[in-house]
């Protein structure tokens, strides 16, 4: 069953987005296109912890409650296991509870809209331990439209620049950071550390950009994109 709230449009309405799929979470709100306030989970804290408090905190700086929320957009991942499933469990049961639409997008593609330079393609990449990273490319021609390059993947470091080679793409995310010497080595560029983070502002703005491509139609059904096996993380648990 399609779960929707009527008039719930995220180039009106306010949405909320979460993601934690990786250290450094967030929360954030958003009336179509003014970004009323976004809160960062540090990197010390737990998100299972952390992000109930901080969504409060959220609403209560900019004086609205759960009620004026007309949907839910989460980061589904891949990433952290526990991350990821703690803000995909909090999504799913806030929408429940409200009856509200869902929508999800890859945390990647979060990282490459908080990166992404025009019509240059955006490869973000998540560390996955050894030599192997969490990555997807993307394109935002003109900033409207996004064009997936390279499906979300587990990917050895070494074959994913052989992959992406003839796009000229900008690396960004941790994993770009760990592997930056064998990425310029292979003539790529990477982005600097305040771009390595997949935001829940980018996630609103991905939700007003394609706002078709994310909603979910089932919210009580959907799972995240882990893309390994649960048991299989990529660092410890936020």
């Amino acid at each position: 069953m399609v779960v929707t709230a009527p008039g719930a449009d995220p180039a009106t309405d306010v949405f909320l987005a979460l993601e934690t799929s990786t250290s450094l979470g967030s929360v954030a709100l958003a009336r179509g296109h003014e970004l009323l306030g976004e809160v960062l989970l540090g990197v010390r804290l737990r998100h299972s912890e952390a992000l109930l408090p901080a969504l409060a905190s959220l609403l209560e700086r900019v004086d609205l409650t759960m009620n004026d929320i007309g949907g839910v957009v989460v980061g589904a991942g891949p990433g952290s296991f526990t991350g990821v499933r703690i803000a995909a469990a909090m999504a799913k049961g806030l929408v429940h509870a409200a009856r509200l639409p869902l929508r999800a997008y890859s945390s990647l593609a979060a990282l490459a809209a908080g990166a992404a330079t025009h019509d240059r393609p955006v490869c973000a990449l998540f560390d996955a331990r050894r030599d192997e990273v969490y990555a997807a490319c993307y394109r935002f021609p003109g900033y409207q439209r996004m064009e997936t390059v390279l499906e979300p993947a587990a990917r050895v470091i070494d074959d994913l620049l052989r992959e992406v080679s003839s796009l000229a793409p900008l690396f960004a995310g941790d994993g770009a950071l760990r592997h930056a010497d064998r990425i310029r080595a292979a003539g790529g560029t990477v982005a600097p550390p305040l771009l390595a983070t997949p935001r829940a502002s980018a996630l609103l703005w991905l939700a007003r950009l394609d706002p078709a491509a994310g909603l979910v139609g089932n919210p009580a059904t959907w799972e995240p994109e882990y893309v390994r096996p649960p048991g299989v993380e990529r660092r410890a648990s936020p």
